[in-house]
């Protein structure tokens, strides 16, 4: 039996026999010759098979031109047959002169979705939606930048973890949480990996990662916000300041950037219409009120009562920084103490602010990112200050009671790096499986 190949290596084949195995896109059945196209994972090549005529010149119903007449789209099938260069062919200029054909399953006549399905139905049956090149071609992007994020993170020597997604208590706060039954007591999905990335600074790892879930109940029915997602985090020890990670955080996205432009540019381009930008460090950095200042110079003025930055508020800074330093990054700092957690560190100039950053990636946000406070007692008075019970906290608090060294990391969406890096506008159509308040299937 002929060995099984993948239809992106048939161009670099001689001509010759050659098996495929794939699912059938789309079948002409036309009197003297039959057309079939085939797609399997990596491509689709156009199989041909002349049909047998007796001498009065009807058509034999012989094989395996019956099966090719009754063969629907999305038919999983095997092949054999002579591999022929020809350049008239449009499709690769290859074909596939048939010898044999096998179905492995047959399809449904009538499938579910079409090209100009909205997308609820599409998610409804995602496997087949996931068919099309463009959609399957997200996650092995999605594969190319979580690897560069590996190798970067490897080689300078941090060490993976893979962080317990089941909590005896809330990783952030009470809010946002699912709470599961857990024996004879509660249990809570976690929210972030943030408590467990700081005890593997006071178990001395020094430098480490986490790539997983994180769960949020959030009811929220925006285009950037999930219920479940995939976080990438980092923590490291022995930093001066929140600029440490900062610095970390942009050479990993360059990093990434750099590995999916140089794999996926050309198929990016010609299937999103997107030309990836490997951004050029450092990336801006400007204090969160001057980019409100800067923000209502452009005409949108956040509302006095909100710390934060709003979404528009976050375009419009994007849209100055990509004006003026033509950058798609800007890394917003000095976040007031009121927004912030607990844990992180405030500044030594105005202890009303803080050392952390948010990350705006072409007008979105997809990082939050600080130095820790490590010093246990400064670490319970700003938990009592946030109105939180010290002694519920006493399971995270014990990390800093044994030495600990001054450490920062970050945490950012996967989904949303991808959303925005193709240019699309919801989160939906770069996650595998979506999870929101109303959806928990497929």
């Amino acid at each position: 039996m002929t060995e099984r190949v993948l239809i992106k290596d048939l161009s670099a084949l001689a001509d010759g026999p050659v098996s495929v195995s794939g699912w059938v896109e789309t079948v002409r059945d036309q009197k003297k010759v039959q057309f079939v196209v085939l797609r399997d994972e990596s491509g689709a090549v156009q199989l041909v098979n002349p049909r047998n005529s007796d001498a009065d010149g009807v058509v034999i119903a012989d094989e395996p031109a019956t099966t090719i007449s009754a063969l629907t789209q999305g038919s999983f099938v095997t092949v054999t047959g002579q591999l022929k260069h020809d350049e008239r062919v449009k499709l690769g200029g290859i074909e596939i002169k048939l010898d044999s054909l096998t179905v492995s399953t047959f399809a449904l006549a009538e499938t579910p979705i079409a090209a100009d399905s909205g997308i609820d139905k599409r998610m409804d049956w995602r496997f087949l939606d996931l068919r099309v090149p463009r959609n399957a071609l997200i996650f092995r992007i999605q594969t190319t930048l979580e690897h560069a994020f590996r190798t970067y993170w490897v080689e300078r020597d941090y060490v993976e973890l893979h962080t317990p997604k089941l909590m005896s208590s809330p990783s952030e706060s009470n809010a946002e949480l699912f709470k599961l039954d857990y024996f004879d007591t509660t249990a809570y999905l976690a929210q972030s990996p943030q408590h467990f990335k700081q005890m593997a600074q006071s178990a001395g790892f020094g430098k480490i990662f986490d790539i997983g879930p994180v769960f949020r109940a959030d009811p929220s029915f925006t285009s950037r916000h999930a219920t479940e997602y995939t976080g990438v985090d980092a923590e490291i020890s022995w930093i001066d300041s929140h600029e440490d990670v900062m610095t970390m955080q942009e050479e990993l996205l360059v990093a990434g950037f750099t590995a999916v432009a140089a794999k996926h540019g050309a198929e990016i381009k010609e299937l999103f219409d997107v030309d990836v930008v490997v951004p050029s460090i450092p990336f801006p950095r400007i204090p969160l009120l001057e980019a409100k200042e800067i923000v209502a110079s452009r005409g949108h003025v956040v509302d006095r009562n909100d710390d934060d930055m709003d979404p528009e508020g976050e375009r419009q800074i994007a849209a100055y920084v990509e004006e003026t330093f033509g950058h798609q990054f800007v890394f917003l700092t000095d976040y007031p103490t009121s927004i912030r957690p607990f844990y992180h560190m405030h500044s030594d100039e105005n202890d009303a602010l803080t050392k952390s950053y948010d990350l705006i990636f072409r007008g979105t946000e997809i990082t939050t990112g600080a130095q820790r406070e490590h010093r246990v007692d400064v670490l319970e008075a700003q938990a009592v200050a946030k109105g939180l019970d010290p002694n519920e906290l006493s399971v995270y608090l014990d990390f800093f009671r044994y030495g600990v060294p001054p450490h920062g990391g970050f945490g950012m969406g996967l989904a949303r790096v991808l959303m925005l890096l193709l240019h699309q506008g919801n989160l939906r159509e770069v996650t595998y499986l979506f999870r929101g308040p109303t959806r928990l299937a497929p």
